[in-house]
Order: C-alpha cells, then sequence, then structure tokens
C-alpha cells in the first residue's frame, strides 16, 4: 500500500512539474510576442489578414491534434479495484497544448465577422490612410521643427545635445501614449484603418530615429563625442518619460470620463459611426483616395515651382511626394515583431522588424549624407534632403520604439528595453561612423556644423 501511494505521489509531483513548465514556457513566450507587438505589427493588424491567418491555424491544430502530450501512468501505479489510490483527474493525465474548447470553426468565424472590403481592397484601403497621415506627419515634422530651431523659440540647434527632431520625439512619444496605448482599442472600434494610420502612419512619420543618429554622427563628426553621447542618453530618457506621461494622462482621462459616466463604446454604438461594413469602408477608402491626389497634386506642382530655387521649401514637398513610401516599407517590416528568428522563433522579445526599419533607415541617411558632401550641388541637395526628410524620416519611428521600450520595462525582464535600446543605437551609429563619418575624414569634405 506504500508503495502503491508513494508511486501515486510521484505521479502527481510529475504531473504538476509537467504542467508547470507548459504553462511558464506559454506564458514567456506570450510576454515575448505582447512586449514585442506592443508598437506595431504591420499587416497582421488587418481583419483580412487575421482571418485567414485564423484559417491556417485551425488547419494547423487539426494535423497536430493527434500529437497531444498524454502523460501515461505505469501498469504497477494504476488503481487496483480493492485499492485506496484514486485514479489522477484528467488535468493531470492529459496535457494538451491548446484547448480545444476555444476553437471556432471557419464557417462561424466567417459568419460573425461583419462584411467588410476583400483582402486586396482592404490592402489598398489601409495603404491610402497611412499615406495620408504620413504625408500629415511629415508636416507637422518641419512645423515643429521651425518652431523649436534657432529662428524661432531657440530651443533646438544642429550644435547642440538638442537636435531639432526632438521636440517631435517627445510629442509624438506623449500621443503614442494616448492614441497608440490606451485608446488604440477605442479607436479600432470606430476604423481598425484609422487606428493603424493614427499609429504608425502619422506619429510614426512625426517622429524619426534617422534624423536623431544623423545629427549625432554630424557632432561626432567634428570632435564632439562627448555631446553626441549626451544626445543619445538625454533623447532616449525624455522619449521614455514622454511615452510614460502620456499614459498616465490618458488614464486620468479616461478616469475622469468613467467618473462622468461618459462611455466611448456606447457613444460610439449609439452614434452609428462605426466603419465595419463594405459600403462605409469603401466610402472611406475613396475619400482618402481623393485627399491623398491631392496631397500629392500639391506638393508636386510646389515641387516643380520651388525646384529651380532649391532651399527649404523644394525639400519639404518633395519629401510629402516620398514620404507615404518610407511608411508603407515600415508597415510591412512591422509584421516581424514577435516572429523572433528562425524556425524555433528565438529573440521573440526583440521587435525584429522596428529595428531592421530603424537601422536601415539611419545607414540610407548616413549614406545619402556622405553624397551630399560629396557632389555638392543644388539640385543634389534638394533631391538629397527630400529623401532624408520625408522617405527615411517615415521609415524609421521614435514612438513605436518607445512604446516596445515602455512595453519591455514593465514586463519581467525589464532589462530587455535597455537591451534593445543599446542594440537600436550602437548598431546604428557604429554603421554610421563606417558610412558617414570615415569617409568625411579621409576626403576632407567640408560639412556645415
Amino acid at each position: 500500500m506504500e508503495r502503491m501511494n508513494s508511486g501515486g505521489s510521484s505521479i502527481r509531483r510529475r504531473s504538476l512539474s509537467i504542467s508547470s513548465h507548459v504553462s511558464y514556457h506559454t506564458d514567456n513566450d506570450g510576454e515575448n510576442e505582447s512586449v514585442s507587438e506592443a508598437g506595431d505589427i504591420g499587416d497582421r493588424a488587418l481583419r483580412s489578414k487575421r482571418f485567414s491567418e485564423s484559417n491556417s491555424f485551425r488547419l494547423s491544430f487539426d494535423n497536430r491534434s493527434e500529437k497531444e502530450a498524454v502523460v501515461s501512468i505505469p501498469e504497477e501505479h494504476r488503481s487496483h479495484p480493492n485499492s485506496s489510490v484514486r485514479p489522477l483527474p484528467p488535468a493531470f493525465t492529459s496535457l494538451s497544448p491548446l484547448s480545444t474548447d476555444g476553437i471556432v470553426r471557419s464557417e462561424d468565424i466567417e459568419h460573425d465577422l461583419p462584411k467588410g472590403l476583400p483582402e486586396f481592397l482592404d490592402y489598398t484601403s489601409c495603404l491610402v490612410h497611412l499615406a495620408v497621415f504620413g504625408i500629415l506627419g511629415v508636416l507637422t515634422r518641419y512645423l515643429l521643427q521651425k518652431l523649436f530651431g534657432p529662428r524661432v523659440a531657440h530651443v533646438t540647434s544642429d550644435q547642440t545635445i538638442l537636435y531639432v527632431d526632438l521636440p517631435a520625439n517627445m510629442i509624438g512619444s506623449f500621443l503614442m501614449g494616448w492614441f497608440g496605448v490606451v485608446f488604440k482599442g477605442d479607436i479600432s472600434q470606430v476604423s481598425e484603418h484609422l487606428a493603424i494610420a493614427i499609429t504608425t502612419g502619422y506619429l510614426g512619420s512625426l517622429t524619426t530615429f534617422s534624423g536623431w543618429n544623423q545629427k549625432m554622427l554630424e557632432l561626432s563628426v567634428s570632435g564632439h563625442w562627448l555631446f553626441a553621447s549626451l544626445g543619445f542618453l538625454l533623447g532616449l530618457f525624455l522619449v521614455a518619460y514622454s511615452i510614460q506621461f502620456g499614459i498616465e494622462t490618458a488614464k486620468g482621462f479616461r478616469w475622469l470620463l468613467h467618473r462622468l459616466g461618459i462611455s466611448l463604446e456606447k457613444d460610439v454604438n449609439k452614434m452609428n459611426c462605426k466603419v465595419d461594413s463594405y459600403r462605409r469602408q469603401l466610402i472611406v477608402m475613396v475619400m482618402f483616395l481623393v485627399i491623398l491626389g491631392i496631397l500629392w497634386g500639391v506638393s508636386g506642382a510646389l515641387v516643380k515651382a520651388e525646384f529651380k530655387h532649391g532651399g527649404n521649401a523644394a525639400q519639404l514637398w518633395f519629401a510629402c511626394m516620398v514620404g507615404p513610401m518610407g511608411v508603407w516599407i515600415r508597415w510591412f517590416l512591422a509584421r516581424l515583431n514577435g516572429r523572433g528568428l528562425g524556425k524555433e522563433g528565438l529573440f521573440k522579445w526583440i521587435p525584429f522588424g522596428t529595428l531592421i526599419a530603424n537601422v536601415l533607415a539611419a545607414c540610407i541617411m548616413a549614406a545619402l549624407s556622405t553624397v551630399k558632401n560629396a557632389v555638392k550641388t543644388r539640385d543634389c541637395d534638394t533631391v538629397v534632403a527630400g529623401i532624408q526628410f520625408g522617405l527615411m524620416g517615415c521609415l524609421s519611428t521614435v514612438s513605436t520604439f518607445a512604446a516596445e521600450f515602455n512595453a519591455m520595462r514593465e514586463s519581467n525582464h525589464p532589462w530587455r528595453a535597455y537591451t534593445y535600446a543599446v542594440i537600436t543605437v550602437c548598431v546604428s551609429f557604429s554603421l554610421g561612423i563606417l558610412i558617414y563619418c570615415i569617409p568625411v575624414w579621409t576626403k576632407g569634405f567640408d560639412i556645415d556644423t
């Protein structure tokens, strides 16, 4: 009897250990994905994409259902009719990777989902939303540069650690706390495309990592290494505090609405303003297509008029024309966030999509600066500056980076936030030295500092 009791206890301990082990790894993988997907997940956020992935998941689960992890009980440990040892509960005798209770048939999903645009039009509509809000982000960043720059407020400068894009990065990160963290779900209730356009399109284009990195490179090439180091440290601190302040104030505003008896979800349902039907989504897509056509048309006309004169105006309007391409590339790269490396999904906590976008934009920005120093013509300066400010400024982002950094810092592994920041900054800055600083030092280019 004692031998059978000890055998039963051993099985229970083993089953509890396996259950705890599976639960730990499941929770850890979930946290890894959540922190790296806190900022953006690209086209995986689209309703049509989620529906297609749900079908793939269902088929994958059906194929794996026969390979459940079952804890077998040896013959000598099975209960005898006259034994006082009772069988183990089903929860300990069978451990399934996933419960089938939560699996819904694709027919049911298709029936429950509202009828929206087909996948191709869904993509097109989202791209148009991103383009319009991306151009608005470029214009806002330019206005903030001028407002806080040497000619107006005298706060930022190219010669100090308070670089010219710092106000835009701080304001964009603050707004990311509002519309990208706290109220993103409420905006998605109205329109998923609008939520993506505000966070990825507008805030992602309002903020720029490549411009930040390039200003620190320009300080370094002049020998101001201490200023460059302090510029990264101060910039990271202010951006991290900005999104944290944004989240806290947004939560306070939500609490105030709750105290006043105002429910955003109820108001949305009452006003019937959800863009969730085929007709409404098609109307909104056409409307944004018209807006995008107007913005591109005006920008093209102004570029044509100002290009021969050069200067900031020509650079700005050229940036508005090429900026949407940077937003689109960053949005497609964001689908890599939370996926990890290889089939095993290693380092899922690193948002590789955002990391690649920021490093790639920083390297191309440095290369274009080298080209501009080598060529030194008015037309080249206009085109290069427009691509840098528009395409590269929209390809890189600080607001999404700040959301991911904040999510990592509030997770069970806060050290990952600082590791992610160090990887982003060090890789971008080191490659920038090779691409920009070394050619300037070796070729003796004259640069404006």
